[in-house]
C-alpha cells in the first residue's frame, strides 16, 4: 500500500514527530511504500539543520535524514511555513537576502501543491500532530 505522511509538530514539542518516524519505519519494514512525507506548520522544524537536541534526547532530524538516505524518501517542507519560522534553503536565503541557510540536507522546500499531489497519489494519508 502507498502512504503519505503529514507532520504538524516540531520534534521537541510533542511525541508526534517521533511517532511519525516510528510509523514510517514500520511501514517500510512491512514492505509498504511511502510516497511523500510532508512537514507543515511547526512540523517544518524537523528539517531545521541548526537544531541541537540535548545528548539524552533523540536527534529526530538526523533520524529523518538517515531514513531518507536509506529509502530515498521525499521529505518536503512547506516553503511558506518554513519562511515564517526561519527555515531556509540556500536558494531562499539568497533570494530573501538572508545571511544563512539552515534547511537540513535531504529535505526540500515546496508548496502545498506537493501535499495535494501526495493526497492524489497515495492510498492513505496519515497525519501526526496538529
Amino acid at each position: 500500500m502507498k502512504f503519505s505522511l503529514v507532520i504538524y509538530s516540531a520534534p521537541h514539542a510533542s511525541q508526534s514527530a517521533a511517532s511519525a518516524l516510528r510509523f514510517a519505519k514500520a511501514l517500510l519494514a512491512e514492505g509498504h511504500e511511502i510516497y511523500r512525507i510532508f512537514f507543515y506548520c511547526d512540523g517544518i522544524q524537523n528539517g531545521n539543520n541548526i537544531a541541537a537536541p540535548p545528548q539524552d534526547e533523540a536527534d529526530l532530524i538526523n533520524e529523518w535524514q538517515s531514513l531518507q538516505q536509506k529509502h530515498n524518501l521525499d521529505l518536503v517542507v512547506c516553503i511558506a511555513a518554513a519562511q515564517r519560522r526561519g527555515v531556509l534553503s540556500q536558494r531562499e536565503a539568497n533570494r530573501l537576502e538572508k545571511p544563512a541557510a539552515n534547511l537540513a540536507e535531504g529535505f526540500e522546500l515546496a508548496g502545498l501543491g506537493q501535499l495535494t499531489d501526495a493526497v492524489t497519489n497515495s492510498e492513505r494519508l496519515i497525519t501526526f500532530g496538529g
